[in-house]
């Protein structure tokens, strides 16, 4: 029965991201990417920089709540914070050369048949399991 609610969150939580970013394209005329979004925040454009503040306050609220009332979510972590905080600042160094991140890429572009987030995504997903490919073969194989 567990196996059925985690596949049904997952289902649920699919849809929801799917939904809120074409609600978001019809919307607003803009693509729902983090890194583009957050970017703008670091470079801003007078009269466009409120509702990316609200995007990613809500982002944050978000993960602030479900740490809160659900933090067996995240379950535990055996990283350092310093390396957590290392990887976040090659991610946002990786979306910048990217031009874009997973969000942008992998759910918006994909969706709209993007040849560039096509690729931009396979490059993620196999940098990612090589990554993880990598770091268990330094631990002896550990899961």
């Amino acid at each position: 029965m567990t196996a059925w609610i985690e596949w049904g969150r997952a289902l649920v939580g699919g849809a929801l991201i799917g939904v809120s970013t074409s609600l978001f394209l019809a919307l607003n005329g803009r693509v729902a990417g983090i890194s583009g979004i957050t970017g703008g925040l670091v470079v801003p454009v007078r009269g466009d920089v409120a509702w990316r503040a609200m995007f990613v306050a809500g982002l944050l609220v978000g993960g602030v709540l479900v740490a809160l009332f659900a933090p067996r979510a995240f379950g535990p972590s055996t990283v350092p914070l310093s390396l957590v905080a290392l990887a976040g600042v090659l991610v946002g160094v990786g979306t910048r050369l990217g031009n874009g991140c997973t969000s942008g890429h992998g759910v918006c572009g994909i969706s709209r048949l993007s040849p560039r987030s096509i690729v931009a995504t396979v490059t993620f997903v196999t940098t990612g399991m090589v990554s993880v490919l990598l770091s268990r073969a330094a631990q002896g194989g550990a899961r």
